[in-house]
């Protein structure tokens, strides 16, 4: 997903995400927060909590030279199925287009349930089958499908 969020339409994707995400977390008050996936979008900037990390799938870790685009600083590699938690003791998690990367999104949420205090808060950003940009990948696929324009890439990532 890394090279198609450096494509203009992955740049203002970005950008119309992170101005949300800022306003989203920006009031929400704890000690833990964690973003799971994307570290090229710093969710939890406007946060305040004194304790935040980002952390990535083992398998969706880039090397250092890899700076096209600026990121959030990774401070875990982890299975996003089996999260290094305890139980309770985050106040929020993030997770950014997280659900869509996963192995086993139910299993991702169910730990994401387990990790959160009583009154965490999650927030999930993901991309909607049913929007314009969905629409256009789903006939894009039936073109491929179909044997026209093979040659023309999808708008949105394949994965």
């Amino acid at each position: 997903m890394a090279s198609w969020l450096a494509t203009p339409a992955g740049r203002y994707l970005l950008e119309w995400e992170q101005r949300h995400l800022d306003l989203a977390v920006a009031d929400l008050f704890g000690f833990h927060a964690l973003q799971i996936g994307l570290p090229e979008l710093d969710a939890l900037r406007a946060n305040r909590m004194p304790h935040r990390w980002v952390a990535v799938d083992e398998g969706d870790c880039r090397t250092e030279g890899d700076a096209a685009l600026p990121r959030a600083a990774i401070a875990l590699q982890l299975d996003y199925d089996a999260l290094p938690f305890d139980s309770a003791s985050l106040d929020l998690v993030v997770l950014p287009h997280t659900l869509e990367l996963a192995h086993d999104p139910h299993q991702t949420l169910r730990e994401v349930e387990r990790v959160l205090r009583p009154e965490g808060r999650v927030v999930v950003v993901g991309f909607n089958p049913a929007s314009l940009w969905g629409l256009r990948q789903r006939l894009g696929r039936l073109r491929r499908s179909l044997g026209l324009k093979r040659q023309q890439p999808l708008f949105l990532p394949p994965r």
